[in-house]
């Protein structure tokens, strides 16, 4: 029995939203690759190539039909001798659809439209596509292929389908954000599944990169018809890989290859983070980005995170001091900038802060002091962090953490002033975790930072735990509340304290409207504050009562 060869290039890219040309001209270079370097048959290419994901509104503007129409003739025209596998947006009538298309010498030899679109969390395709309903099975060279799009491998049906219409071997083309825990989810929980359903090899092509607050992770793989994974493509960078088919009339087999694993559940999401920092710097071409360095572990992380993403070169830290700094704060931020080689300036608030608090003092005579007095430091801190972004073109990295903007436990208009959020949805005890991480492979936030307690230094002797219960409570709690969707009551019988529960809900409800108005961040959870969680500002829901 003769027994034929089929090389399939996974091109794992990252690509720009809305920048049809400069995503075709990637499209050309790696198919050429494909062809010239792995003597590929056929390259693939993730989720709606052309437009990159999500387009969003974009998919309604005009001129964007025009841009995929004159790009994918300039694909055509330009690679020859391999077959392309690759994504964009098809306007037929009133309908747009997601489509998957086999391009073979400029011409259309097969076209797929996407069936199951998501409409959950971060995804909202209906808004925007209509759903096929037909399989699309083509020959690349003699092998019958069925072609998939994402979600349509989520759900059981589509795969049946392909195989039922003569496929004997699935791709899929994807473009699936990263989340803790997603990528072994996708790998035993989803293209498994479909092999046992369907009893079909599939070769899947992830999209990477970072998009606004989504970061793709890339990820790629081949899984042969037992379920085994024989090629994986490495996470959070752009790859090239082959994945080897042998097949005759009766089987279909795919050779071991690459396989490419992060070792730890900390390297993934530290990696997605830096991703998610350079790709919203340089896609949105900004200088560099410039933070606030208070000593404390937030900071600390988020300074290490954008140095590794971007190089120290383009980092500027700025030390702000009140007169309720400790001198334990300015060693630490100053042992940490020259420990990464950055810029560190130091601007003392106590003379703008004195010069708010006496505009301030004929309105608030005989009011005592409280938060409002807090939040004027930290305002003065986003007043010259956001002067100094305007100045030099670099963008302001926020520095707090989910467990803080869950409970309202930072300052609009202060700590919150910026462009990019990069631990928006990182918890307190996740970021503990990552900075022992990061020093685990070179040493670069001090141990002084990560041993000493909480504290916002707002004013004297202030700790956090003045008014959050601890961190790993905390945490937790707000996981299943937020990412679970527990009740009240729910939240009771886990073991939590009724009076913490009533007084962390309350704060997560009174301060969506902070929230709402915080800048973008890396989303890393199943479900980030942003397009996962749309909750009203005005709302009479009240988690505690019937």
């Amino acid at each position: 029995m003769k027994t034929e060869t089929l090389i399939i290039a996974m091109a794992q890219t990252n690509l720009l939203v809305g920048d049809m040309r400069g995503n075709a001209d990637k499209v050309i270079d790696y198919a050429l690759r494909a062809r010239d370097e792995l003597s590929a048959d056929v390259v693939v290419f993730p989720e709606l190539t052309l437009t990159g994901y999500p387009p969003e509104d974009l998919l309604h503007h005009h001129g964007v039909r025009d841009r995929v129409s004159a790009e994918l003739k300039r694909i055509g025209a330009s690679v020859q001798g391999i077959d392309l596998v690759l994504g964009y947006p098809e306007y037929a009538e009133s309908h747009i659809y997601n489509v998957c298309a086999l391009l073979r010498d400029g011409k259309a030899a097969g076209i797929y439209y996407k069936h199951s679109l998501p409409n959950y969390g971060v995804f909202d395709e209906k808004r925007y596509f209509a759903s096929g309903a037909e399989a699309a099975v083509v020959s690349i060279k003699g092998l019958p292929i069925g072609l998939t799009i994402c979600e349509d491998l989520w759900e059981p049906g589509v795969a049946l389908q392909a195989r039922d219409a003569g496929a004997r071997l699935l791709l899929n083309i994807s473009a699936s954000p990263y989340s803790l825990g997603r990528q072994l989810h996708r790998e035993e929980s989803v293209l498994r599944e479909r092999v046992k359903e369907a009893g079909l090899p599939i070769v899947y092509v992830n999209l990477v990169g970072a998009q606004d607050e989504l970061v793709f992770d890339g990820a790629s793989l081949a899984v042969d018809a037992t379920g085994q994974a024989s090629v994986i493509a490495p996470s959070f960078d752009e790859s090239l890989l082959p994945v080897i088919v042998h097949y005759s009339d009766d089987d279909v087999q795919l050779l071991p290859g690459q396989t490419h694993r992060e070792s730890s559940l900390e390297e993934s999401v530290y990696r997605a983070l830096m991703l998610g920092v350079k790709d919203y710097v340089s896609k949105n071409a900004f200088k560099g980005c410039v933070l606030g360095l208070s000593g404390g572990i937030d900071s600390a992380l988020t300074l290490a995170i954008a140095v590794d993403a971007l190089g120290a070169d383009r980092l500027t830290a700025v030390m702000m001091p009140s007169r309720f700094t400790s001198e334990l704060s300015r060693e630490i931020a100053v042992e940490q900038a020259e420990a990464l080689g950055v810029e560190l300036q130091e601007i003392p608030i106590n003379e703008p802060v004195n010069a708010f608090e006496s505009a301030l003092r004929p309105l608030f005579k005989g009011l005592a002091r409280d938060a409002t007095e807090e939040n004027i430091q930290a305002r003065c801190r986003g007043v010259i962090l956001m002067a100094i972004s305007n100045k030099t073109g670099k963008l302001v990295l926020t520095t707090g953490n989910k467990s803080e903007l869950a409970v309202g436990f930072a300052t609009l208009y202060g700590d919150m002033a910026g462009g990019f959020a990069p631990l928006k949805d990182v918890y307190k005890t996740m970021v503990y975790r990552l900075a022992r991480y990061r020093n685990s492979m070179t040493k670069i936030i001090p141990n002084r930072v990560i041993d000493r307690e909480p504290t916002a230094e707002l004013a004297e002797g202030q700790k956090d735990s003045d008014s959050l219960p601890n961190y790993e409570i905390l945490d937790t709690m707000l996981e299943a509340y937020i990412e679970e969707d527990k009740t009240f009551d729910e939240l009771l019988a886990a073991g939590f304290d009724r009076e913490i529960v009533e007084r962390v809900t309350r704060m997560v409800k009174g301060n969506e409207y902070k929230r709402r108005q915080a800048p973008p961040g890396v989303r890393i959870s199943k479900r980030g504050f942003g397009s996962d969680r749309r909750y009203p500002i005005t709302s009479g829901y009240h988690p505690d009562r019937d």
